[in-house]
């Protein structure tokens, strides 16, 4: 018995799965909001205390750097060490992923009818192949061909420097500079970048659309339905920049990876805002690099829809370890 789980800075996907001939199947699983719990060993104690399921080992694919089998989360303040889970919870086993490298290796277990194309491409089976997903954050990994198969690295991109592409691009940076300091493509393309890059614009707002905004529980979802709907001019425009923004930093990805066999465009953004990603903004953005533009144009672009690949990707990942052992 295999236990995988998605640690986010919000939320956490845990899930029980058993491995026989290649093939995954769970057996359990269940949906944690993070607040109110110390750490992560808390909320695998309470999962497990529904069942009667004892993993062996555990794979968990958590929201921030990984190095020696320990991560600091960023966003939410745990540190999570493998050896000490391993032992709290008495499994032969831990593994930690980053949450970006799971959801790469969730893409090969990934159902046909759970990605959607932006862009077909001409595919290089052999390719380099990239990953990025906005959500509380923004991550990237990158898929690299080793003659044999594709293996996942990870990365912090997501944190490198925002580059703007126009004059009103600017004004965003620069406001954002005087709130944040340093701005990172992450305080730009994410959940509250929407939000930012909403409050960093100079449109004026009906009364009534600033108020519902202003008590909404998730101000980016709002801004973003509202967007979706036409019934603000700003939401419209702060989803436009955002929707632009996204596509010129996966490009950026797909340049640096040389991602040829492919990008995915992961994350829970993605699927909620699939109308506006597939009106052509991203696309524009994604392939505006000059005399690599034709390269752009080839490399095929998909949404992941399911939103338990990095779950998924942390047990086949866990799985091919223990069938490699």
């Amino acid at each position: 018995m295999l236990l995988a789980g998605d640690v986010g800075a919000t939320k956490t996907n845990l899930a029980l799965f058993t491995a026989a001939g290649g093939v995954l199947t769970p057996v359990a699983e269940a949906h944690f909001v993070n607040e109110g719990y110390a750490g992560l060993d808390g909320v695998v104690r309470t999962f497990l205390a529904r069942g009667a399921y004892v993993p062996a080992a555990a794979c968990f694919g958590v929201a921030g750097p990984v190095a020696d089998g320990r991560a600091r989360m960023p966003n939410l303040g745990w540190l999570i060490d493998a050896l000490d889970l391993g032992r709290r919870l008495a499994l032969e086993r831990v593994v930690l992923l980053n949450d970006l490298e799971a959801t790469a290796y969730g893409i090969a277990v990934l159902p046909p009818d759970q990605v959607t194309v932006l862009n077909p491409g001409a595919p290089r089976a052999t390719g380099n192949a990239a990953l990025i997903a906005a959500g509380t954050g923004l991550g990237e990994a990158v898929l690299y061909w080793d003659g044999m198969r594709h293996r996942v690295s990870a990365s912090e991109g997501g944190h490198a420097d925002f580059a703007p592409r126009d004059a009103e691009q600017i004004r965003i940076l620069t406001r954002l500079i005087d709130r944040f300091g340093h701005v990172s493509w992450e305080r730009v393309v994410s959940g509250p970048g929407l939000h930012s890059i909403y409050g960093a614009l100079d449109a004026p707002e009906a009364p009534e659309v600033a108020a519902r905004i202003a008590a909404a529980e998730d101000a980016s979802a709002t801004i973003a339905e509202l967007a979706l709907a036409g019934a603000s001019a700003r939401c419209v425009r702060a989803l436009d920049i955002f929707v632009s923004a996204f596509g010129a930093e996966a490009g950026n990805l797909a340049l640096k990876a040389l991602a040829t066999g492919g990008v995915y465009v992961g994350g829970g953004i993605a699927p909620k805002i699939l109308p506006k990603l597939a009106d052509g903004t991203f696309m524009r953005a994604f392939t505006d690099k000059g005399r690599f533009a034709d390269l752009l144009g080839r490399m095929p672009v998909k949404v992941i829809l399911d939103p338990k690949t990095a779950l998924r990707g942390a047990a086949a990942y866990l799985a091919g370890a223990e069938t490699r052992s």
